[in-house]
């Protein structure tokens, strides 16, 4: 390891402890010997001296001060601290989850995910904010920021400048995600949002829509987008129109039979979608199932050997 990314690492490790009286020293020594009398990778490294001095210095995890990082910065499983600007909100897809959607600042763009257990106040659209304490995930290779019930979060007048990516493409990928906010839905007449037992979690007790729709993944092996399909894209690919769902749920009398059936007919499959692109959301217009020319060029060759 090269001596400026070494003593980066120390220095990062230094800001969060030295309120505690933690000195460069001690900091160095400990990493030096994990790094290279050990051989630990250099996170597994870092959250080990991280979760040693907290143990030392009887420091609690609320209390520790994380570091404030670019979104382009961001790991799996660290604790960080980042300002950025709530570019979209999504229906959350499960009641555990209070608020979903796309934060971005001047390097990237990330997911964030608030807890209802966390309690906090609701963000908005086009505000920026000061996330502080809040952990990273990832899934399928999509960093998401979590916000706990140790996160704090504070609205902040400094205007943060995201790199708007926008307007219609063609992709082709495989649908690796199919979310729970899928199938046949009643929507909030006055919001559209997805509601429970006719109760909109922002208007209360509503008039409803019904919709059919999918939300799910698409990966095309470089990157990955938050594809939408509404009910025509839905009906091309499947024959399963809002007519048909209906039935199909009546005939089961339960919903999610829709959306089991979405799974079973679209997970996985390569599509070749059109679109309007906004950062990651890819709304589609068109869509079909995707067959490489190279498929077919096989099955003729199969088909002529009898195979």
């Amino acid at each position: 390891m090269a001596e400026d990314r070494f003593q980066t690492i120390v220095n990062e490790i230094y800001e969060r402890f030295k309120v505690y009286g933690v000195t460069r020293k001690e900091i160095e020594s400990r990493l030096k010997l994990l790094l290279f009398e050990f051989k630990v990778p250099e996170e597994e490294a870092k959250r080990t001296i991280v979760n040693g001095l907290r143990k030392n210095y009887n420091i609690a995890k609320g209390d520790l001060k994380t570091p404030i990082v670019k979104i382009s910065q961001i790991e799996p499983n660290q604790w960080v601290s980042l300002k950025g600007k709530i570019i979209q909100l999504w229906e959350p897809s499960s009641p555990t989850i209070a608020q979903t959607g796309l934060i971005g600042d001047e390097t990237g763009t990330a997911r964030f995910v608030v807890w209802s257990k966390s309690n906090k106040k609701r963000l908005e659209e086009g505000k920026s904010y000061l996330f502080e304490k809040v952990v990273v995930d990832e899934f399928m290779g999509i960093k998401s920021i979590k916000v706990t019930s140790v996160s704090d979060i504070k609205e902040i007048s400094e205007e943060i400048e995201v790199k708007e990516e926008r307007g219609e493409i063609e992709v082709v990928g495989a649908l690796v995600a199919i979310q729970q906010n899928s199938g046949l839905l009643q929507t909030c007449k006055l919001c559209g949002r997805v509601v429970k037992a006719g109760i909109c979690v922002e208007h209360g007790k509503v008039e409803t829509n019904e919709v059919l729709r999918l939300r799910g993944v698409l990966d095309d092996g470089e990157r990955t987008y938050d594809l939408t399909l509404n009910e025509k894209c839905i009906s091309s690919l499947t024959g399963i129109g809002i007519k048909e769902a209906r039935k199909l749920a009546e005939e089961h009398l339960d919903r999610s039979i829709v959306l089991m059936e979405l799974k079973k007919r679209l997970f996985g499959k390569y599509l070749k979608v059109s679109g309007e692109l906004r950062f990651r959301s890819l709304n589609a217009s068109s869509v079909e199932f995707y067959r490489p020319e190279i498929l077919k060029e096989v099955e003729k060759v199969l088909g002529e050997e009898g195979i």
